[in-house]
């Protein structure tokens, strides 16, 4: 691929899994959907150049449930990179990610962009938060890599996104963020998973983008927490050589006997 070539990056999130494929979360086989939208993957027109992981691949925090992942997204022969979520477990999503298909680089380049993945998560939290560390890392990774466009993924939104449920459990320290993100304009892209749902905002130039979840998704703007009726799917985005890109979110048809009674999950 030409260095002046798009890249298309397709970033999943909120996979779910369970150690045992027939588990269902609210009614819902977070395995056999992820099967399903692995299949739109493959038949895109173009393979994607890399998959973003964006956090909470599992359900239950078992190494099977990460063996499970690696052994659906493996065969694609795409570089696969991943982060975790509030119901990951770090140490071991190291361990079980050992194909060669998996990259545990969280600073990298492909094409004209950088791509900088940081750990939102606090073990035994639903909410987030950077730790100075990563901050720090962070800082000083935007600054060797100017002035290269970047893209930045987390977990957690660092935005309120008028769901009073889910911006209770959002990045805690969002201003710590943006004071860093302020000082790097090539900074072009921040994506994340976690709520469930579309979500599109732009501050100071940068773009920050959600993605729905490969299994259930949540009613946007609800108090409480709330089941929507809305396909699982995935975010493709095309990043061109100069910073600029287009996204467009893609949903599969996939069969879905929620329960709507629930009050979380």
């Amino acid at each position: 691929m030409e260095e002046t070539s798009p890249l298309l990056v397709a970033q999943l999130s909120d996979l779910h899994l369970f150690a045992t494929p027939d588990n269902k979360l609210l009614g819902l086989n977070t395995f056999s959907s992820l099967e399903v939208v692995l299949q739109a993957l493959q038949r895109l027109p173009s393979k994607p150049d890399q998959l973003l992981l964006t956090g909470d691949l599992s359900q239950d925090e078992t190494e099977i449930a990460y063996q499970q992942v690696q052994a659906l997204i493996a065969p694609l022969q795409i570089p696969t990179y991943w982060l975790p979520g509030n119901h990951d477990h770090l140490t071991t999503m190291q361990a079980t990610f050992t194909d060669t298909n998996f990259r545990s680089h969280k600073s990298y380049r492909m094409g004209a962009w950088h791509f900088l993945l940081l750990d939102s998560s606090i073990p035994g939290k639903v909410y987030g938060a950077l730790s100075p560390e990563s901050l720090s890392w962070l800082n000083q990774e935007l600054e060797q890599c100017h002035p290269q466009p970047t893209l930045i993924a987390l977990h957690h939104p660092p935005f309120a996104i008028k769901s009073d449920w889910l911006d209770q459990i959002g990045l805690q320290n969002s201003a710590d963020l943006f004071a860093i993100l302020d000082r790097h304009p090539h900074v072009k892209l921040v994506v994340f998973g976690h709520i469930h749902q579309q979500f599109e905002h732009q501050r100071c130039g940068v773009h920050y983008l959600s993605t729905p979840s490969t299994c259930i998704q949540f009613v946007p703007h609800s108090k409480t927490f709330a089941l929507d009726l809305a396909q699982p799917g995935f975010r493709l985005l095309q990043l061109g050589a100069n910073g600029t890109f287009k996204t467009e979110i893609k949903r599969v048809v996939f069969s879905q006997d929620l329960d709507f009674s629930a009050e979380g999950y």
